[in-house]
């Protein structure tokens, strides 16, 4: 009889790092108040923000400045172009 699949399910599952999850926690909220002090400076003008997100397919964080009032991305790092062609590297 084999039980090599049934050890593997019947292994616990490891417990989250909670000390990384408390260190990202407050990595996050020291970049957001960072992007709220040069947004609030109108350092990219007054009528743009600067904005991180990150991309759905590459997971890779994404630098945008972005209109306020019409929400169109006019500046992002790494461009689109490199996400993609890197995606395309990886995926061969």
């Amino acid at each position: 009889m084999d039980t090599k699949t049934i050890e593997k399910t019947a292994l616990p599952t490891p417990l989250p790092d909670t000390k990384l999850d408390q260190q990202q926690a407050t990595e996050r909220r020291e970049l957001v108040k960072a992007i709220k002090a040069i947004n609030a400076t109108e350092f990219f003008g007054e009528n743009y923000e600067l904005t991180f997100v990150l991309d759905r397919e590459t997971h890779r964080p994404l630098m945008r400045i972005i209109d306020r009032q019409t929400r169109e991305v006019i500046r992002q790092l790494p461009p689109e172009y490199t996400l993609r062609l890197a995606e395309e590297m990886r995926a061969r």
